[in-house]
C-alpha cells in the first residue's frame, strides 16, 4: 500500500496488522501511518474493524501478527498502561468515567500528584478548571460525573486525555454529544494539538466534520484497507461509497409529503425550568424535527410527553382525546413511545438477548398465567427482524454485542409491536454508521407514510433539514422558532434561532 502521508518519518506505523476472534476476522493485513501534527480520519461502517484497531493501539487487544512502531522504534503494547507510557491517549465512544467521583477527580484518576501520601487536591482542581477553559466550555468540576449530562461527561473524557503527556490522541466519535459551538471548541483544541506535533486519529460518522478537521482519510471495510486519500481529493459522495462499498444516491431519502389530521397536540407543557410553556402539534404522516443546543430542553420535552417526568402544567391530546399521562406505562398504552438518546442506558437491557428486550414492553400481550409465550414472542420478533433488517445471528444474541444501528432497530421493533402511533426519536442516528443511518431514515419515512406521527429530535442540522416536514427550535426550555418551509431553510438560520 502506498501512503499519501508526508515523506517525513511517521509518528505511528501499524504494519501488516492481523486480528481474529472466534469465527470473525476483524483485521487483515492492515497498514496505517500517522504523521506528526496530522489529523487522520479513520472511516468505515460499524463492524469494519475501527474499534479493534484502536483497541490494539490502546492495549485492550493484542494483534495476532504485525508490528507497531512509534517514532521509528518498534513497540509492544500489551496493556493500557503500555499505551499511556508510549504516549497514546484514547477517548473511547463508550464513556470511561467513575460516576461517584467529581469531574476533576476523574481527570487525574490514577495520575494524582501527591506528597507524603497527600494528594494535591486544590492544585488538581485548579488544573481541571484551566483545562475546561482551554477547551472553551464550562463544566461544574465539583459535581459527581454521574450527575453530569452526556455532553458534559464527553467533555470530561476529552479533558482527561488532553491532561496526559501524549504524542498520539485517538478520538472515537468525540463530538457525538456536543453542540455545534462545543464542536468548534474541540476543533480549536485539535488544531492546537497539531501545532505541537501531536498526531490525531479521528473517528466519526459525521462527514462534514471530517471535511473540516482532517488532513487525510483512511478507509476500512470488512477488516481490510479500502483506500485512502488527502481530504481535498474526495467528495462527500465518494467518501460514502468508499465506506459502504456501494452508491447511495440520496443521503436523505425522499418521500411523499401527504399529511393527515392532527394526531398529537400538546399545550403549555412545563417542568421546572427545563421546559417552559411548550405547545405544538404533529399531524399523521408528518416528521416533525426538533433541534436546539444541548440543554435547550429538547429531551426533557420528550420525557414529559412520554410520562417519564411529571408535568407541572400543560395538557396532552391524542386524536382529540385528552390524556392523563402520569408515567411511561400510560403513554405506551395510549400509543406514544420514546426511543431515548441513551439507548444503551435507558432503551435496552444490554445483558439480555434480542428477544427478551423485544418482549419487555409487550409482556401483557405475549404471556398467559404468568408465563411468557415464547413461540408468540419469537414469531412476532421474526417479522420485525425481516422488515427492519435487524442483523443478528439469532434471537437470543446479547444486544450488547450488536452494532449501534441494530440496537436502535431492536428498540424500534419493541415499540412497533406495541402498535405505537406517535414515535419520538431522540438522536436516532447518534453513533451509527452511514448505511445504518440510511436504513433508519427509510424506516422513519415508512412510519410516516403509514400515517404515524414522528417527532425527530436531533443535533445534526443536515439530518433535521433533510428529513423533516417542519422544524421546531428550542432554547433554554422554550420554543423560539418554527420553520415551515424546510426546503428553503439553511443551517445558519436554524443555528441562529438555537443560540437565542
Amino acid at each position: 500500500m502506498h501512503s499519501t502521508a508526508s515523506t517525513a518519518e511517521p509518528l505511528l506505523e501499524m504494519i501488516e496488522i492481523k486480528k481474529s476472534f472466534p469465527g470473525v476476522r476483524a483485521l487483515h493485513e492492515v497498514n496505517l501511518t500517522l504523521g506528526q501534527g496530522e489529523v487522520l480520519a479513520l472511516l468505515g461502517e460499524n463492524g469494519a474493524g475501527k474499534s479493534t484497531l484502536i483497541k490494539i493501539l490502546g492495549g485492550a487487544h493484542q494483534p495476532d501478527s504485525g508490528k507497531l512502531r512509534i517514532a521509528g522504534r518498534d513497540v509492544v503494547i500489551a496493556t493500557p498502561r503500555d499505551a499511556m507510557q508510549a504516549g497514546i491517549g484514547i477517548i473511547y465512544q463508550e464513556l470511561n468515567l467513575v460516576p461517584g467521583l467529581t469531574a476533576w477527580e476523574n481527570i487525574f484518576l490514577g495520575r494524582e500528584r501527591e506528597t507524603a501520601g497527600f494528594i494535591h487536591r486544590a492544585e488538581e482542581r485548579a488544573r481541571a478548571i484551566e483545562l475546561f477553559k482551554q477547551i472553551g466550555v464550562d463544566v461544574p468540576v465539583d459535581l459527581p460525573c454521574g450527575q453530569l449530562s452526556i455532553a458534559q461527561q464527553q467533555i470530561v473524557e476529552i479533558a482527561k486525555t488532553i491532561a496526559q503527556e501524549v504524542r498520539i490522541i485517538i478520538m472515537d466519535e468525540p463530538s457525538a454529544a456536543l453542540t455545534p459551538p462545543e464542536v468548534g471548541s474541540l476543533f480549536d483544541i485539535i488544531r492546537d494539538l497539531k501545532a505541537l506535533g501531536i498526531g490525531v486519529i479521528y473517528i466519526s460518522h459525521r462527514l462534514e466534520e471530517i471535511s473540516e478537521i482532517a488532513d487525510r482519510v483512511f478507509f476500512l471495510r470488512d477488516g481490510e484497507f479500502a483506500g485512502e486519500a488527502l481530504i481535498g481529493d474526495l467528495s462527500r459522495q465518494e467518501m460514502i461509497e468508499k465506506m459502504v462499498g456501494l452508491s447511495i444516491e440520496d443521503e436523505f431519502p425522499k418521500r411523499s409529503h401527504l399529511l393527515g389530521e392532527t394526531l398529537l397536540k400538546v399545550q403549555g407543557l412545563k417542568h421546572k425550568d427545563k421546559v417552559r410553556d411548550v405547545s405544538f402539534e404533529v399531524r399523521r404522516g408528518e416528521v416533525l424535527g426538533v433541534t436546539g443546543l444541548v440543554g435547550s430542553g429538547r429531551s426533557e420535552m420528550a420525557r414529559l410527553v412520554f410520562g417519564a417526568d411529571g408535568l407541572e402544567a400543560g395538557t396532552i391530546e391524542l386524536d382529540g382525546r385528552r390524556l392523563g399521562i402520569r408515567n411511561p406505562r400510560d403513554a405506551i398504552r395510549a400509543g406514544i413511545c420514546l426511543l431515548t438518546e441513551d439507548r444503551k442506558g435507558q432503551g435496552l437491557i444490554l445483558k439480555l438477548g434480542v428477544r427478551e428486550n423485544f418482549g419487555l414492553p409487550n409482556l401483557g400481550e405475549m404471556s398467559a398465567g404468568g408465563f411468557v409465550r415464547r413461540r408468540q414472542e419469537s414469531e412476532a420478533l421474526s417479522s420485525f427482524r425481516s422488515s427492519l433488517r435487524i442483523n443478528t445471528p439469532h434471537e437470543d444474541h446479547l444486544v450488547c454485542n450488536l452494532s449501534g444501528g441494530n440496537q436502535q432497530k431492536v428498540v424500534l421493533a419493541k415499540w412497533l409491536a406495541h402498535h405505537a402511533e406517535v414515535l419520538i426519536f431522540d438522536e436516532p442516528t447518534r453513533g451509527i454508521d452511514v448505511l445504518a443511518k440510511y436504513e433508519i431514515y427509510l424506516l422513519i419515512n415508512k412510519l410516516a407514510s403509514e400515517g404515524k406521527a414522528v417527532i425527530m429530535i436531533s443535533s445534526e442540522l443536515p439530518e433535521v433539514l433533510g428529513m423533516s416536514d417542519r422544524i421546531l427550535v428550542m432554547h433554554e426550555g422554550k420554543l423560539v422558532g418554527e420553520i415551515d418551509d424546510v426546503d428553503a431553510a439553511t443551517q445558519e438560520q436554524v443555528m441562529q434561532l438555537a443560540i437565542g
